[in-house]
């Protein structure tokens, strides 16, 4: 009998969870029409801009709320990664200005770009195992101290970036084939290379969902989130899967800033803006949730993309758009304290 009702709440949970992430929804759709002045074009372009913004927070969310779903680990140096692969894939298609030269050996852009992308991965694949064999595998019994490190990390790897570029902002001018397409969406252009991080994104949201659902190792990172000790006592190799999976995210953040350098270019500030941002969707999705991290992705990015189309008022200051994560999650949090699909932690 207890365990009938237990199932009967758990599903009008679920049912309520879903109905506010209907409300929000439509609220937020809303909002960017106000916002677009009931032009459709330009509501279009407000919500495709939304959509963009969703995918790249999610490349960033996704990551951290995989390492800390199965290690409780709170990885303040994701926002590094995410910015460590912006500056390699701008350096590697600009062999000319930046650091790493052998670009320049490479004389089709578009597949620079690509070489760009796949050493971002790599070396956020690299310093991800560095940081998690070398120095928190040590401290998985000490939360406060993880915390202390990964925030040291992020800082170590923001001054080696002011070291080998400098502080100035990169701008991306460099022309490739996905750059220099357009498509009209009600008599409004919106860019191909736009779209396909859109597709790019919501690829990965799929692949890394059935990696979790439907494979081997989903099921063990799955029951590792549940219950480590009994993993364990299976026989299966838990500290490895904490490696593989806190790598996977840490590679996941420098690919997002590897495909998002070519319209927000390489700056410092790269790192805390999609950081910060992405605290609040993991938060704001349910600690350690992956479905709930990508749909708190998606109503940040709409709300985000929403305010940004709002604040080009003159009498709209334009700091509310760099505030928008946070009073998202602080209403759902008001809403639903433990975020839409969280749990006992």
């Amino acid at each position: 009998m207890q365990a009938v009702k237990n199932n009967l709440l758990a599903r009008n949970l679920r049912n309520s969870t879903w109905t506010t992430i209907a409300i929000l929804a439509v609220a937020l759709l809303i909002f960017a029409f106000v916002a677009a002045d009931g032009n459709i074009s330009t509501f279009s372009i407000t919500v495709l801009s939304g959509l963009l913004r969703t995918m790249l927070l999610f490349l960033v969310a996704a990551g951290l709320s995989l390492i800390f779903g199965l290690m409780d680990i709170l990885n303040f140096a994701q926002g590094a990664y995410f910015m460590i692969g912006a500056y390699i894939a701008y350096d590697i298609q600009h062999p000319e200005r930046g650091f790493i030269t052998f670009g320049a050996a490479i004389p089709d852009p578009n597949l620079r770009f690509l070489v760009g992308v796949i050493a971002a991965f790599g070396i956020g694949t690299i310093l991800g195992f560095i940081l998690e064999r070398g120095l928190l595998r040590r401290l998985y019994d000490r939360p406060l101290f993880q915390l202390v490190l990964t925030f040291g990390v992020s800082i170590i790897l923001l001054e080696g970036i002011k070291a080998i570029w400098g502080t100035t902002p990169y701008t991306w001018t460099e022309t490739m084939s996905l750059m220099t397409g357009s498509f009209q969406v009600f008599e409004q252009p919106f860019s191909i290379y736009r779209l396909f991080i859109i597709v790019m994104g919501f690829i990965l949201m799929v692949a890394v969902s059935l990696l979790l659902q439907r494979t081997r190792l989903g099921i063990i990172i799955r029951a590792g989130v549940e219950d480590p000790e009994m993993v364990s006592a299976l026989g299966i190799n838990v500290r490895a899967v904490f490696t593989l999976v806190f790598t996977l995210g840490c590679a996941l953040a420098a690919f997002g800033g590897a495909i998002a350098a070519p319209f927000q270019g390489a700056t410092i500030s790269l790192g805390s803006t999609f950081l910060l941002a992405s605290i609040a969707v993991i938060v704001l999705g349910g600690l350690g949730s992956f479905e709930g991290t990508a749909i708190a992705s998606f109503l940040v990015g709409l709300a985000w993309a929403a305010m940004e189309q709002f604040s080009t008022r003159p009498e709209v200051a334009t700091f509310w758009a760099s505030v928008t994560p946070m009073l998202m999650l602080s209403l759902i949090l008001l809403l639903r304290p433990r975020g839409l699909f969280g749990g006992e932690r």
